[in-house]
């Protein structure tokens, strides 16, 4: 017989089904190998979807998109070179019952032509598919139907056109594209808008047209041919294989972030393992004893005790990638709506693969240590054990090269397997820098405990003495509780920050209205009054607005084409597509000025602009350089006069670019405004008011709402946070599994010490006392450890990653860390009870 035959007989019969002894390791796998594969399968399948659904998500193979005109004849000409072509508007506009000008609604208008849509089917809610409307007919959304108590035949006005209603929208193919709506969707014809009135030259209107090309011709090229023509023009392009950019880099995102988060999971379990499987050891001690004087050698224990982890590991990892396939779609149903879904059940072999890896290389890593380190001791040396601990000396353990191989393979998956190769050594770094820094916080303890003065009562004395004594697990405790506790204190202060920002903050600074649309002159001077008599408290802020892009920047001389870069980062949004311009006289409202002068209020000279000062810093403009934008199809250029540092959390009129007045007053343009309501005003009376008196002096104006809006925000952040909770809860449920880990790794050497104790005359009530008071001290220190890694870690992932402000609920966050530390002495008490209960004269015939 083999010696790896005769090892898994030998294995195979010191394990049961039930696993005693390796329980510890088997949850430490299935949570952190279901939460990676769960993720996995999740993220998998929706990149599945958007590559699968890019054509009828984006309505074509190819849509050109300009802000504040339709193409030009040259350009049309172009695109219907190159394939069948859909056009289509879109606005913000106002809906009213035809009967009732009283009642209105903000609507986002969506005007489409016969061809509409390219890819995909449209359908309404009695079941049909249907095509774009015909005539004066409109599909409406179910939010308009809610408002304005419609339905199909009712008579709709937007605008100056008399609309019927042709049914209510059930799936409109092309809405994740679209981006974030500002109000339920009115689908019409391209006849219908002409009779609305509502496109004038400076509209905020934006005209797409969807591409539908021959089979074999490569939409990417085409794109960019037809940039290379039309570098000026202020085009903005996507293609099927990217229909919506911004949820794909969401996508992307939030998958490595919940991959991390799993990471982190697996990273605390690791120490699960390693205390579970030296557990698992000590309580083996007699058995390996035995084995060695029997003839067994190093080679031989190892292979026995590893057989029987790799069985109790592989049952775990199979456990875990079937509950993580099992509770995907628990995850989709908490993020339907928000992103692109597959129905059902979906194995992504791919993901489930890297995580029965990282599984089995976290489980062999960690379990090697007190693996190897039992493989090196004689037997005499092992039943001797709990009264003489065994030396470890200054020599190199065994288990470091392998150790470190392994670590090796977790990083190298690591890095391989992620988008953000970066981000996921940064991550891994700071990891290992955590865990280094709590061992070294522990070895600094047992330092200092051995050097404090002596406490006059007996029970602190002893557990204080418990920190530094041959033997102590203070170490390996340190780096599990104060891991543990960290990522408590991180969770409480990240949920209570983001709590603050949005459900706290926002509602009470934000306006409550913003019109678009407004006309020069006139209409301005309407629009004031009509607030003035329907709201007189209210506040109003109106500036000039209009859209372009910003087509080329630089030095003078040397500017860089934003045509000619292959890629544009995601920290420079202001490179990506149509911007929103204006100009001021004055600095904007809660804008501060950080390099450079604001130019003078009568000023003539040479087109000025101020920059928004972290998209300068993104791009590497500076204070002289020049901007070019492409404005309603002709170019401007200005000189940087100065940056800005914005408060976007203001919610008000937040320009990244705002010029001199000279460089644009004289371009077509509407005013954008603001209306902030009193809070005598905030009635629905004076809404209703606002919103009719609006439609009836200004029909072609439209509002946006900002209430509903931030309804539909926090909903989308609620979807996101349910998805981050949910495997947060996995690192949170690990760390519990951690802290049970690491008290039941010291429990064997207690119980010597518990029965020595007993001998002398100790009751159980003043063991109970002494070993309360022991982890009392280590959890004080690690309570103040825990806060400064988890406050610090959570306030990179507020400030740094979400760019919010620090506002964390440090009450909730005490309270949190209160809990853990309670939770560490519950478990600590309940875990030691069975060493209580062992009778002296049965553990020392055992010794």
């Amino acid at each position: 017989m083999s010696r790896w035959a005769l090892a898994w007989r030998l294995a195979r019969r010191g394990l049961d089904w039930r696993f005693r002894g390796l329980r510890l390791l088997i949850v430490c796998l299935v949570l952190g190998t279901a939460a990676l594969s769960a993720i996995g399968t999740l993220t998998g399948g929706i990149g599945r979807e958007l590559a699968a659904r890019g054509q009828s998500m984006l309505g074509g193979d190819l849509e050109l998109t300009l802000a504040g005109r339709e193409a030009a004849a040259d350009e049309l000409a172009a695109m219907r070179g190159m394939g069948a072509v859909s056009q289509g508007v879109r606005l913000q506009a106002m809906a009213r019952r035809a009967e009732n000008a009283d009642d209105a609604v903000p609507v986002e208008l969506k005007a489409v032509d016969a061809r509409w849509p390219l890819y995909g089917a449209f359908t309404v809610e009695d079941g049909r598919k249907a095509g774009a409307p015909q005539g004066m007919t409109a599909w409406i959304d179910p939010g308009v139907s809610d408002r304005l108590g419609v339905k199909a035949g009712d008579r709709l006005k937007i605008g100056q056109a008399d609309l019927v209603i042709g049914g209510v929208i059930a799936g409109e193919p092309d809405r994740l594209s679209e981006g974030f709506a500002l109000g339920p969707t009115v689908i019409v014809s391209e006849e219908a808008l002409a009779a609305s009135g509502l496109v004038q030259v400076g509209s905020m209107a934006r005209w797409k047209y969807r591409l539908r090309v021959p089979g074999k011709a490569d939409p990417a090229a085409l794109a960019d041919a037809f940039k290379a023509r039309f570098a000026s023009s202020g085009f903005q392009v996507k293609t099927r294989d990217k229909a919506s950019p911004g949820l794909d880099r969401f996508v992307d995102r939030m998958g490595q972030f919940l991959v991390l988060v799993a990471l982190a999971a697996l990273g605390i379990a690791g120490i699960g393992i390693a205390g579970g499987v030296s557990s698992y050891l000590e309580a083996r001690r007699a058995s390996i004893a035995t084995l060695k004087i029997l003839g067994a050698d190093a080679g031989d224990i190892v292979r026995i005790y590893l057989l029987q982890i790799a069985a109790a590991a592989g049952a775990a990892i199979a456990l875990g990638l079937l509950l993580g396939v099992g509770i995907t779609p628990l995850l989709a149903r908490a993020l339907e709506g928000l992103l692109p879904i597959p129905p059902g059940f979906t194995v992504d072999a791919g993901a489930l693969a890297v995580a029965g890896a990282y599984g089995l290389l976290i489980a062999l890593t960690f379990a090697a240590p007190p693996l190897l380190d039992a493989r090196r001791v004689p037997a005499m040396a092992l039943l001797r054990a709990r009264v003489a601990p065994l030396g470890r000396g200054w020599r190199v353990p065994l288990w470091a090269a392998p150790v470190g191989l392994g670590l090796s393979g977790i990083a190298a998956l690591a890095v391989l397997t992620s988008p953000q190769p970066w981000l996921a050594a940064g991550f891994l770094g700071g990891a290992a820098a955590v865990f280094a820094l709590l061992a070294l916080i522990g070895r600094g303890l047992s330092w200092a405990a051995a050097r404090l003065p002596r406490p006059k009562r007996p029970l602190l004395r002893m557990a204080l003495g418990n920190l530094h004594r041959p033997g102590a697990q203070t170490s390996a405790l340190v780096v599990a509780l104060g891991f543990a506790l960290a990522a408590f204190v991180m969770l409480a202060a990240v949920q209570s920050s983001i709590d603050a920002n949005i459900a706290k903050r926002v509602p009470e600074r934000a306006p409550d209205y913003f019109v678009l649309d407004v006309p020069k002159g006139a209409g301005t001077e309407t629009f004031k009054a009509l607030v003035a008599k329907t709201a007189p408290r209210a506040g109003v802020r109106m500036v000039p607005s209009m859209r372009g892009a910003v087509i080329a920047y630089g030095p003078e001389g040397a500017m860089t084409e934003v045509a000619t870069l292959k890629a544009i980062p995601d920290e420079t949004w202001l490179l990506r597509g149509d911007r929103g311009l204006t100009y001021s006289v004055d600095i904007p409202q809660g804008n501060v000025l950080t390099e450079g002068r604001w130019w003078p209020k009568d000023y003539k000279g040479e087109p000025l602009v101020s920059v928004d000062a972290d998209q300068a810093k993104a791009i590497g403009l500076k204070v002289g350089d020049m901007v070019r934008i492409s404005l309603l199809g002709t170019e401007r250029q200005a000189r940087v006069a100065s940056l800005r540092r914005i408060d976007w959390s203001s919610f008000g009129f937040n320009y990244a670019l705002v010029f001199s007045p000279n460089a644009l007053e004289d371009a077509p343009h509407t005013y954008a405004a603001t209306i902030t309501l009193a809070a005598p005003e905030k009635r629905q009376a004076v809404r209703r008011a606002i919103l009719s008196g609006l439609v009836k002096a200004l029909p072609e104006s439209s509002v946006i709402e900002v209430g509903p809006v931030l309804g539909q925000a926090r909903n989308l952040l609620g979807q996101v946070g349910t998805a981050i909770f949910a495997a947060a809860s996995v690192a949170v449920l690990a760390g519990l599994a951690v802290l049970a880990g690491a008290i039941a790794a010291a429990r064997a050497a207690r119980q010597y010490d518990s029965v020595i104790l007993r001998v002398l005359g100790a009751s159980r009530g003043q063991l109970l006392a002494l070993l309360a008071a022991e982890y009392a001290l280590l959890s004080a220190v690690l309570a103040l450890v825990a806060l400064a890694l988890g406050g610090g870690t959570a306030w990179l992932v507020i400030v740094e990653l979400f760019e919010f402000d620090w506002a964390p609920d440090w009450g909730r966050v005490f309270a949190v860390l209160g809990g853990g530390v309670a939770l560490v002495l519950v478990l600590a008490v309940t875990g030691s009870l069975s060493v209580l209960r062992t009778r002296p004269a049965e553990a020392l015939r055992a010794l």
